[in-house]
């Protein structure tokens, strides 16, 4: 039998967010009933255990978009690796994925071993491909890089330079195969001074059509078969090798499905980018985010990407290596702003559904869609979501059905940290909160009774008249997590977590994410324009054992 909480409840957890989203209206809240279908039978796919992933790029101070230069010190040449706010946010996942890599990667020279030669920053020269010169990575500034990630806790890909050896054509495509010289000798560095690499990612958007110029599939695919065997030569004798991935790039199905098939079993990991949004100097990018719609056209090349990996027969698995949702540096006050939160949520949980494994943010830091502030580092609301995905949604994910409203997004996966479920729910509604009563299937209970000793546990299956007539479930609890935008401004840089404000302290300790207790039987009250987490330890289903 399953459970089902449907008891009708009027409660102002949190004053309603006016639709404008720049003031708290005075207007009452209006409350919906919702009911959330979760099938615990079997899991629908899986995902990576540190599938939370963020971005490092390359772009120097002079990179401007729409009139706005947005990226400051965020370049991997020149981030501040002593900022306390910095290697605490990381540190605080344990492990933080992060892939390295972007549009200048494919410009990037490595400076060779013992070269006293003048090693060139990026410079802007518009004249030029991507409107840069190339630019160099010193070997001091790739050991401090390294180190900072070991003590931090980061578990780095690293995005090495696809165009080295080949040339432009008048056509604008990349003729010739790559030279593997250069991304050798600085893996025989890395390797010989004892870095640990997760992943050797080859390019950056120079697949189909490319951005600034590309490379034909089939060459490309020869290039990622280069590429795994030279990872194979030189890590000869390692017990866990990196693991190499490509091409990250745009989705193009016709494209894709030759790279995937032409690469064989060389490539571990096809990576695509997401910016579904469209630029970010588009002022209808909040309509977007806030259309159920418009976010259900997401799902496609997951979707799509999944199809041709199962027709191929390999083994090749799929990752987002780059989502910005707003492309050319994101908008300020949306894309490192609450309400994008909404777009990042959904786009995890539907990416989830569809078996890609990782989800890498555009960006950690830099322009304006960092998960930190570029100037204070100091974390923006996405950080916290990105964090409590990471603490409670475990790998298995679970088929969800809700019904009443489209505005209300739900997902489901087996928790991380129990034996139990962890729910998302998204309201995109600005005028109503919605009572979610819970249906699962398959379910259940563990029971620890005030009566009992502590460590006694009682399994029961139940329904929701017996649920009602029970004690013991009443005793039984479950851990809520509400996100807010402050003063309900959408545009609020400051999130609040169950209605509290969530500041880092002037030692740039990340704050604890601490939940609210509810009863068990209690509906969830999902507030209009809010995020709710919520963890439910005393379910079991099969899907989760």
């Amino acid at each position: 039998m399953g459970l089902f909480f449907g008891i009708s409840v009027s409660l102002y957890l949190l004053l309603v967010l006016s639709f404008s989203s720049k003031t708290i209206d005075s207007l009452s809240v209006n409350v919906m009933e919702g009911s959330l279908y979760v099938n615990g039978s079997a899991s629908i796919s899986f995902i990576d255990e540190d599938f939370i992933c963020a971005t490092l790029d390359w772009w120097p101070p002079e990179k401007c978009d729409y009139g706005s230069c947005s990226w400051g010190n965020a370049s991997l040449l020149n981030l501040d690796l002593d900022n306390k706010i910095l290697f605490n946010a990381i540190k605080a996942f344990s492990p933080l994925k992060i892939r390295l890599g972007g549009t200048l990667q494919d410009k990037v020279i490595y400076q060779k071993i013992n070269n006293q030669e003048t090693c060139p920053d990026f410079t802007k020269n518009t004249s030029l491909m991507f409107g840069f010169t190339n630019g160099c990575l010193t070997m001091s500034r790739w050991d401090q890089l390294n180190i900072f990630f070991r003590n931090s806790g980061a578990k780095v890909v690293f995005g090495l330079n696809a165009l080295s050896g080949r040339t432009i054509g008048l056509d604008g495509t990349a003729i010739g195969s790559w030279d593997s010289s250069k991304a050798e000798a600085l893996i025989r560095y890395t390797v010989n001074k004892g870095y640990i690499i997760s992943g050797w990612e080859l390019g950056n958007e120079l697949s189909a059509n490319g951005i600034g110029t590309s490379v034909t599939a089939k060459q490309y695919a020869s290039d990622t078969i280069s590429l795994q065997n030279l990872v194979q030569k030189i890590y000869t004798g390692f017990q866990e090798k990196p693991i190499v991935l490509g091409p990250g790039g745009f989705y193009d199905a016709d494209w894709f499905t030759e790279y995937v098939n032409e690469s064989s079993n060389a490539l571990q990991v096809i990576t695509q980018h997401i910016y579904n949004l469209g630029p970010g100097v588009d002022d209808h990018l909040v309509e977007k985010i806030l259309d159920p719609s418009y976010l259900d056209g997401g799902a496609q090349p997951f979707r799509d990407l999944q199809n041709i990996l199962k027709k191929s027969g390999n083994c090749t698995v799929a990752w987002v290596g780059e989502a910005g949702g707003a492309y050319n540096s994101g908008r300020n006050l949306v894309s490192n702003a609450f309400v994008f939160g909404f777009w990042y949520l959904d786009q995890l949980g539907m990416a989830s559904m569809y078996d890609t494994k990782t989800y890498c943010r555009q960006t950690l830091i830099g322009g304006n869609y960092g998960l930190l502030n570029t100037a204070t580092f100091v974390p923006n609301p996405d950080y916290y979501s990105a964090l409590l995905w990471h603490r409670l949604m475990g790998r298995q994910v679970l088929s969800t059905n809700f019904t009443s409203t489209n505005k209300i997004r739900s997902y489901a996966h087996c928790s991380k940290t129990s034996g139990g479920i962890t729910l998302l729910l998204i309201n995109l509604d600005g005028f109503n909160k919605t009572n979610v009563g819970i249906y699962i299937e398959n379910a259940t209970t563990i029971i620890t009774s005030t009566q009992q000793n502590p460590k006694q546990k009682q399994k029961q299956r139940t329904n929701f008249s017996k649920m009602l007539r029970d004690p013991k479930i009443y005793e039984a609890s479950r851990d809520e997590y509400h996100l807010t935008a402050k003063d309900g401004d959408l545009h609020s840089q400051i999130v609040l977590l169950n209605g509290n404000e969530l500041l880092v302290n002037s030692w740039g300790v990340i704050p604890s994410l601490e939940p609210i207790r509810c009863n068990f039987s209690s509906p969830i009250m999902v507030a209009p324009f809010s995020i709710v987490f919520v963890h439910i330890p005393t379910i079991r289903v099969p899907a989760c054992t």
